[in-house]
């Protein structure tokens, strides 16, 4: 008889971003659009992942082959130190982009915290617009420009040109407005809070 009249679990069709500012569980509107763009932010996190993942083992190969040729062989490798350089260069590009999906970057909450629900959700709305502004003219804009001015000047040793490494700066560019965009949409659904939660299990660590 318990069984019967139990009430049956709720299926949970939250998407990803957490509880809206309200407290209540899944979108408030535009469910469709949400899991859409939540299914689009996995694909692409997931490679952005993949490849800052083999850029560090890439990295951390060459370094370790510039310190043994130099300490052990004592004829280091020429093409170690720019092949170093330039991979660091794109790895921590591509982690920008991938952290800030995550919405995982250094932000000052304290006195937004204090602010009504609106005020939260006003600000919220406010910082992504900067973000994407910025990240226009920036990464988009001026990472184009960057890479287009040096798209001819040749590495001293390597195969390759400046400008071929600074095209990801625009890519960058691209995906962070992406994700602000998301973002902005999963404000206004209720899919996220307006601001990022604090997480205090980091904090102990």
């Amino acid at each position: 008889m318990e069984g019967i009249m139990s009430t049956p679990p709720v299926p949970d069709d939250e998407p990803h971003g957490g509880t809206p500012p309200g407290g209540e569980h899944g979108p408030v509107r535009w469910g469709g659009l949400v899991r859409v763009l939540s299914a689009i932010r996995r694909v692409v996190n997931a490679v952005l992942a993949t490849l800052c993942i083999i850029l560090f083992v890439w990295l951390v190969v060459v370094v370790a082959w510039q310190v043994f040729t130099r300490q052990v062989l004592h004829n280091s490798a020429p093409w170690t130190s720019e092949a170093a350089t330039y991979s660091l260069v794109l790895l921590a590009i591509m982690a920008i982009a991938y952290v800030y999906s995550e919405r995982g970057h250094i932000a000052v909450e304290m006195f937004v915290q204090k602010l009504p629900e609106r005020g939260q959700t006003i600000m919220g709305l406010v910082i992504e617009l900067i973000v994407i502004f910025f990240t226009v003219f920036v990464f988009i804009i001026g990472g184009a420009r960057v890479a287009e001015s040096t798209w001819h000047q040749k590495m001293a040793i390597l195969p390759f040109s400046v400008g071929e490494v600074y095209v990801v700066l625009p890519l960058a560019g691209v995906l962070i407005v992406f994700y602000s965009i998301a973002h902005i949409i999963g404000i206004l659904s209720g899919a996220e809070k307006a601001m990022p939660e604090f997480d205090e299990n980091a904090e102990a660590i």
